[in-house]
């Protein structure tokens, strides 16, 4: 054979090659047709379809309304109040206001007067007050009464903010009745919580030192920042101050107090006008340092009336002056203001707080050994 001629031969790894990939292509859509509904539920994992019926709620129960009614009525007469202290930066050395802490309160009447407790604004420089929309206003101090926790300030603010609470009374309140209290605790301002009185006459101390009687006792949760703000009936009215909680870790234990309104109603307007309060007067001149002497030579609780004021109420019931004498002391010991005991001048002092001028005590006092009575017109 003439030339150079070569073999023609079929390449095996060729034939193989295309085995293979056709083999991997019918692997691949075997497992695409086999995972395909599995891919399909993952996908619309956690998307939803289209969306369940909505059951229709229909109208809230009476309870219900009256809450709702009750907050939005009232809600724009509460206030959050913030305070300020002055102190000395020794860097910049100059004298500087810093927070210093954080309170409630409520709208009094529509020429400003904000009242709040008392223990909300001791210590502070100054204050702001600040509505449900967030406006603020600087407060000026109109006075206080410690002896109550209760205290006034004053706002220069738009008549259409001054929405007074509405004034109800605490006398009648009964353990088991329905109270709403909206204040600002830990800064959350416009809160309101639920609960019942749980008692009445309880007894509290003031940041003075002084009782409070006929505090009212309630389960609504009280906390930090809820000082001052407003304790509502279901009517809305005004029936007490929050002012104090009990518990030992500092926040709401379902044991709070309130200021009944009945003082709040009778200490605020003569803040107001005066700038203090002052309790109604017998007319009688006592200390406490010589009564605990006399009343340890006479043997009787009671406070002793050293003297009279000319002409004052006691003067006029038959009341005397202390006579000192060779036979030893002639004093006329207090013992009860309407039936309620009295051994000390401070409880003297804390029996009179729930009078006002004009009312009529009647004043058991010892004579010499003999229970005498008087009916004194207070002063």
């Amino acid at each position: 054979m003439s030339g150079d001629m070569r073999n023609s031969y079929p390449d095996p790894t060729s034939s193989l090659k295309r085995q293979l990939a056709l083999t991997w292509l019918l692997m691949l859509l075997l497992v695409v047709v086999i995972a395909l509904p599995t891919l399909k539920i993952w996908m619309n994992f956690g998307v939803s379809g289209n969306p369940r019926l909505v059951t229709p709620r229909g109208a809230l129960a009476d309870f219900e309304q009256t809450t709702v009614q009750l907050f939005n009525e009232a809600s724009p007469s509460v206030v959050y109040i913030n305070t300020n202290s002055q102190v000395l930066n020794p860097f910049r050395r100059r004298v500087e206001e810093i927070p210093v802490g954080t309170g409630s309160g409520f709208v009094w009447d529509e020429d400003g007067h904000i009242v709040t407790n008392y223990h909300v604004l001791e210590g502070a420089s100054s204050a702001e007050v600040v509505f449900f929309d967030q406006s603020s206003f600087k407060a000026e101090l109109v006075g206080a009464s410690p002896g109550n926790d209760l205290a006034v300030l004053r706002i220069r603010a738009p008549k259409n903010l001054l929405r007074p609470v509405i004034i109800g009374e605490s006398q009648d309140l009964q353990v088991g009745q329905s109270v709403f209290a909206i204040g600002n605790p830990f800064g959350l301002n416009q809160t309101l919580t639920t609960g019942v009185i749980s008692a009445k006459s309880r007894t509290i101390q003031s940041p003075a030192g002084t009782t409070i009687d006929d505090a009212i006792q309630i389960d609504a949760a009280i906390n930090p920042g809820n000082s001052g703000g407003p304790l509502l009936d279901s009517a809305g009215r005004l029936v007490g101050v929050n002012t104090a909680i009990y518990s030992p870790s500092g926040a709401s234990a379902g044991v709070g107090f309130s200021i009944p309104v009945d003082i709040v109603n009778r200490v605020v307007p003569q803040i107001i006008e005066k700038g203090k309060y002052e309790p109604p007067k017998l007319g009688i001149y006592i200390v406490e340092e010589y009564n605990e002497v006399i009343k340890r030579s006479i043997g009787i609780e009671g406070v002793a009336v050293l003297g009279v004021q000319q002409g004052g109420p006691a003067d006029r019931a038959g009341l005397r002056d202390m006579i000192r004498s060779a036979s030893g002391i002639q004093v006329d010991l207090i013992t009860r203001i309407d039936n309620r005991p009295v051994t000390s001048v401070r409880e003297l002092q804390d029996a009179l707080q729930k009078y006002q001028a004009g009312d009529r005590v009647e004043v058991t006092f010892n004579r010499g050994g003999t229970e005498l009575r008087a009916d004194i017109v207070l002063e």
